[in-house]
């Protein structure tokens, strides 16, 4: 009988994102957590004697800014040499971007599997057959479980792979491979990584993401962790997934429908934070709130938006360590607007003169002529990424002009009936 520990996409020193720029959140906290995690996981590989661990690529983050990664990496896989325990990594397409990866020397006990070609690892006294390709660029276009070498035959094979398999939602689709690829080379365990969420693809035989250990922003929610197998005369007895994140983040979605005031809808909010807090078994949280609901009080939800993010965030931190990532109004008043705009009133016009309007980034530059200046002298990272300035993105000028609307309205029929 032996044991390993499967994880992946561990990003050692990823920064966590969404939090730090919000005043009093746990700035060392969000620094520290891919590295605590990380620990976790050490004293749990350590602590279960398992007999090797497999690392499935993106160990670290693109390049550092300096030694101090690696350094950290060096010491805890010293650790695991002194407690007898081997680890095998294949470089992911995060790894393989890195320069300064490359040339970092390794304690005896690590395995780094050549970017050239596939290649086999053999452990004879456990009789295990570990195969394994690093990436030999950060973009693989190949199928590289097609060129892995045939099973070892009276070995338990292994096969380590990064890989988006056929496609998977948020990830590029680096190394494609479908699952009858990866049944066809006859290996009793396949060792993905790659997708950031826990997966069992298959179990015969078994083909697991096991998700990375630590989520970074709003995208990577729940649990996150590694996976324990345990094998038996040839065969898997056990697998299981163990939890080493040391932040949660967590989406929180509000029906504030039967709320009649602000403060009961304060209340409604208390208590599906608390019910997160249950459910993240006491790990500090960082949430994103979202209010839905035709609700009774929206017209002073919408009049107060500026200031009601700080009292929400203000409600979270009252139950404990949650910081609200972002909160988002999605409620609705239970009067259809269709129903004002048929009226031959002011605030019809104005309604009407909102619809007409269409805004995209060159009509910005056509009404405000001194943006497009404005832009050639700012960074081009802030024009890319998850939430670039001023993107041509029509959705979200239709979420804009829907939000203008309600404040509109809001303001001009917050004294009257509000549905």
């Amino acid at each position: 009988m032996f044991k390993f520990l499967h994880t992946a996409d561990i990003h050692l020193d990823s920064p966590l994102k969404g939090l730090e720029s919000y005043e009093d959140a746990p700035v060392e906290e969000i620094r520290g957590a891919s590295r605590r995690a990380f620990d976790n996981l050490i004293d749990f590989a350590i602590e279960e004697e398992v007999d090797f661990i497999l690392i499935a690529g993106d160990l670290y983050d693109v390049d550092w800014k300096d030694y101090h990664t690696g350094l950290f990496f060096v010491n805890r896989m010293g650790r695991l040499q002194r407690a007898g325990i081997r680890v095998f990594i294949v470089a992911g397409n995060h790894d393989a971007a890195s320069h300064i990866t490359r040339a970092l020397p390794l304690p005896d006990n690590v395995i780094l599997f050549s970017a050239k070609k596939a290649e086999t690892k053999l452990l004879d006294e456990l009789q295990v057959a570990i195969h394994g390709r690093s990436y030999p660029a950060r973009a693989v276009s190949e199928n590289l479980a097609l060129q892995y070498p045939a099973k070892h035959a009276g070995y338990f094979n292994i096969g380590l792979l990064h890989t988006a398999l056929t496609g998977r939602a948020g990830h590029e689709p680096y190394a494609p491979c479908s699952v009858d690829d990866l049944q066809a080379s006859a290996y009793d365990y396949w060792a993905l990584g790659h997708v950031h969420q826990l997966e069992v693809v298959a179990r015969d035989p078994w083909i697991i993401f096991p998700g990375n250990i630590q989520g970074r922003h709003i995208r990577e929610v729940g649990a996150k962790g590694a996976t324990l197998v345990t094998v038996e005369q040839g065969g898997v007895t056990a697998v299981e997934q163990r939890e080493f994140d040391v932040l949660r983040w967590a989406l929180c979605r509000v029906d504030v429908s039967a709320c009649t005031t602000i403060d009961t809808v304060f209340g409604q909010v208390r208590q599906a934070i608390e019910a997160g807090r249950t459910a993240g078994d006491g790990r500090p949280l960082a949430m994103r709130l979202i209010l839905v609901g035709a609700c009774p009080v929206h017209a002073d939800l919408v009049d107060r938006s500026a200031r009601l993010i700080d009292e929400l965030r203000g409600v979270a931190v009252a139950t404990g360590e949650v910081w609200l990532e972002k909160v988002l109004l999605q409620t609705r008043r239970r009067t259809e607007l269709a129903e004002l705009v048929g009226r031959d009133t002011a605030l019809a016009g104005l309604l009407r003169s909102l619809d007409d309007l269409q805004l995209s980034t060159d009509g910005l530059f056509a009404l405000v002529p001194d943006l497009a200046a404005l832009k050639s002298r700012l960074p081009p990272e802030l024009f890319i990424g998850d939430e670039p300035l001023l993107a041509d993105i029509s959705g979200q000028m239709d979420i804009l002009r829907a939000e203008v609307k309600e404040l509109l309205v809001a303001r001009l029929l917050q004294h009257g009936d509000q549905g």
